[in-house]
């Protein structure tokens, strides 16, 4: 998607001669020679890397009894480094595509190794250590490497030790201290992503992070918390979008994600104290600092974050719907609660109109 607009782009300004042909041409060929830009090819041999492990692994477990003790481990061992160093071989020779793709197959072995080592011989630990013990050597790959195929590995291997936590122990904190680990793999993978430049994969690493959140709230679910979600959200959003923080330019450099992923933590914990807060009173004072916070994220940075300028959109006209329905709505009943949101959507869709004119730098007219 991006570099189509790219394309777009390059077309327009080649047509109106603000930009010679073969510089566009030349462009393009750039951003496409990039190592993290996307790629057909690289994606199916990943894929095929991926199937070929668990191929792999399906047969060594198939005939795991029939095999020597000391040959098992030998044979494993054997397996992980041929793959590792067949992938440096590859990265030596510029097949970056083909390399990449033995190192994921050299990691997921590694991991399939640990069970079936640990099941031979009947090792102590759960599920969670083990998946820790992967994630640790993905990362130890990864910085080897400088890959970028082994970062999103690690990033997919975060949520894999989440998603073991939650299955083993739901959403109880009480002595769970790994839990609390949680944060410190989203950092390993954010720091992964700025070391080798995979900057798709650092969604991973906030995704989780947010989730992580959720799992906490939903463990403790005070408005206390929910205040602490939005006030935390909304001074990192603010932190990462002014100009004059000290922040800004850190923040600028990984792109639309941090100021779009603190935004969107602000609206869960508005959210959140929708939910637990009582009465009508508190209910519309939420709200007013929901659309406050909507129009506030808009304008803040709106024009150079898409992604924040349509939360803001989403959240103020959901927004103004639901006071519509708990306010006017409820007393004038179904027929003047649709008359109250036509006429809502209508003047939501008319600051819309105003508010993309505005940040796109054109003059607001009269008409729609």
């Amino acid at each position: 998607m991006y570099r189509g607009r790219i394309e777009r782009d390059l077309s327009l300004w080649v047509s109106k001669g603000l930009l010679s042909a073969p510089a566009a041409e030349a462009m393009l060929a750039e951003y496409d020679g990039r190592e993290s830009s996307f790629s057909v090819g690289r994606v199916l041999l990943t894929l095929a890397a991926i199937l070929l492990s668990a191929a792999v692994l399906l047969l060594v477990a198939a005939n795991w009894e029939a095999l020597p003790r000391i040959a098992r481990v030998v044979g494993i061992v054997t397996l992980i480094w041929t793959f590792y160093l067949s992938a440096a071989l590859c990265l030596g020779r510029g097949l970056n595509g083909l390399g990449a793709a033995l190192l994921v197959m050299g990691t997921l072995t590694f991991g399939g190794a640990i069970a079936l080592v640990g099941q031979m011989y009947h090792l102590s630990g759960d599920a969670v250590d083990a998946m820790l013990v992967w994630f640790a050597a993905a990362c130890v790959a990864t910085i080897v490497f400088r890959s970028g195929a082994l970062t999103v590995v690690s990033g997919f291997l975060s949520w894999a030790v989440f998603g073991v936590l939650v299955r083993e122990n739901g959403i109880s904190l009480e002595g769970n201290g790994i839990i609390y680990l949680l944060p410190l793999l989203c950092i390993a993978v954010i720091a992964l992503v700025r070391y080798t430049g995979t900057s798709r994969a650092r969604h991973l690493a906030y995704l989780l992070m947010l989730a992580w959140l959720g799992w906490v709230y939903l463990e403790i679910t005070e408005p206390w918390l929910a205040g602490i979600y939005f006030a935390v959200g909304f001074v990192c959003f603010l932190a990462s979008s002014l100009p004059s923080s000290p922040l800004f330019r850190f923040a600028r450099e990984a792109g639309a994600s941090p100021a779009f992923y603190a935004f969107l933590l602000a609206i869960i914990g508005l959210v959140a104290l929708h939910i637990e807060m009582d009465g009508l009173g508190p209910d519309i004072a939420i709200s007013a600092v929901t659309l406050a916070v909507s129009l506030a994220g808009i304008g803040i940075a709106g024009r150079m974050n898409g992604a924040v300028r349509y939360l803001g959109y989403a959240v103020f006209a959901g927004e103004t719907l639901y006071l519509a329905s708990e306010t006017l709505g409820s007393i004038l009943g179904t027929s003047g609660f649709f008359l109250i949101s036509g006429v809502v959507v209508a003047a939501i869709a008319w600051i819309v109109i105003r508010l993309e004119k505005r940040l796109s730098g054109k003059p607001a007219t009269g008409g729609i």
